[in-house]
């Protein structure tokens, strides 16, 4: 009897083998991947800040870390999408040049609180205050956690100098009179005061 059993060929040979569909599935991510991102490396648009936008200052990158390390990120998008619904409600849409001195910047597709994006110079600093405290006092209905502790810790001011170094390798301007006045900047101030300082900062300049 002829031997009637053949190798599979072409897109067959791919479709039954796990091994190759795998391998060739990586290939395609990454050379997908590298066309989209590679070339935003050679962009202005990604690469130059926007007009106006400053380095934080000592204050306002100490908060800037409480808020990371917080976790704020999670429920508090800082990405305003280029719809009319979002940019009605919240302000210009967000480009990358705003971020450029953002290491890593904030951008994120979950929104369970209210977009900060533009909440520079929105409400006070003693609204922030009793929000960050206590966030019922302001907003009966939030389901915020408090954040108390806050007043009570203060900013480390030996290691801001450090911090600001280690972004001055990666392309934030800061100057040795800025890095050197750091820790006088943040001297006596608390975790809470940081906070309020970089969210009174976001936003402001596109405004």
């Amino acid at each position: 009897m002829a031997n009637t059993h053949t190798q599979p060929r072409g897109h067959e040979r791919i479709e039954t083998s796990n091994f190759l569909m795998i391998v060739l599935i990586l290939l395609a991510v990454a050379v997908g991947g590298i066309v989209e991102i590679v070339p935003l490396f050679f962009q202005r648009s990604t690469t130059q800040p926007a007009e106006g936008i400053q380095p934080y200052t000592a204050l306002q990158l100490a908060g800037r870390d409480v808020y990371v390390r917080e976790g704020c990120y999670n429920c508090h998008s800082q990405m305003i999408r280029p719809f009319r619904a979002e940019t009605l409600r919240y302000g210009p849409y967000s480009v990358a040049g705003e971020f450029v001195y953002d290491h890593p910047f904030q951008w994120g597709s979950k929104r369970t609180g209210p977009d900060l994006a533009r909440v520079g110079g929105k409400y006070s600093d003693e609204w922030h205050r009793i929000h960050l405290i206590n966030p019922r006092d302001l907003v009966p209905e939030s389901n915020m956690p408090a954040y108390p502790w806050l007043d009570k810790a203060a900013v480390p001011a030996d290691s801001i100098s450090a911090h600001m170094r280690g972004l001055r390798t990666v392309g934030v301007p800061y100057t040795d009179a800025q890095i050197a006045q750091a820790p006088e900047d943040v001297k006596g101030k608390t975790e809470l005061d940081a906070v309020i300082a970089y969210l009174q900062v976001m936003g402001t300049t596109r405004k």
